[in-house]
């Protein structure tokens, strides 16, 4: 078990990685703007499902394996940036939706319910190698061999970074999805934050298909 000390000192790395401009903390926030603050945190439980994997893979040597291989890498990248290019293709057709009936309503059609956003959270969280390589360089830089099972502090570390990304990135999914709901009452404004979200989701395709380990 980490120590104490090491423990806070890593949640407030993480907190501060949190709050640093990045593919996830953006895409929560677009999430937010157009659905709501409810699909951005079905976004974020999403993200950190993928934590998860990320962090298990990293306890068992999994991580080492996957960054030593070029061509899952570049499998994965290239998954990832077809299903942000599927977003933005989506995002730039989407129809209107004023605050009479949003987007993220139950029962309309036009927009993907709660577990479809954890969903898409979750593949947008997994299908980004470079989360993958990122764990592996980071979480075992706060573990020590003299204090018991690295796996298992790798364990509780990945814990503690879910924990500081769910407080960021859940304070984002509220405050973006409260200004949301002032442009879904303009038919006009919302259609505008589509386009704005494609273009995002299409830059974020090309970065991720671009990236190198």
């Amino acid at each position: 078990m980490p120590a104490f000390e090491t423990l806070l000192t890593f949640f407030g790395v993480s907190v501060l990685l949190g709050l640093t401009p990045g593919p996830d903390n953006l895409f929560v926030l677009l999430q937010s703007a157009q659905r709501g603050w409810r699909a951005g945190m079905a976004v974020v439980l999403g993200l950190c499902a993928g934590l998860v994997v990320h962090t298990a893979a990293v306890a068992l040597g999994l991580a080492a394996v996957f960054a030593a291989s070029a061509m899952a890498f570049t499998v994965l990248k290239y998954c990832g940036a077809a299903y942000l290019a599927y977003l933005a293709w989506q995002a730039l057709r989407a129809p209107a939706a004023t605050a009479q009936e949003p987007a993220s309503a139950p029962g309309n059609p036009g927009g993907p319910g709660l577990g479809r956003m954890v969903g898409r959270g979750m593949v947008m969280n997994l299908t980004n190698p470079k989360v993958l390589v990122f764990f592996l360089a980071f979480l075992p830089q706060f573990a020590d061999p003299a204090r018991g099972s690295v796996a298992l502090q790798l364990m509780v570390l990945g814990v503690v970074f879910m924990l500081a990304t769910l407080l960021v990135f859940g304070a984002i999914a509220c405050f973006s999805g409260g200004f949301g709901a002032l442009l879904q009452r303009s038919a006009r404004a919302q259609t505008v934050l589509n386009r704005v979200a494609g273009l995002v989701f299409l830059g974020l395709a090309v970065r991720l298909a671009t990236a190198e380990r």
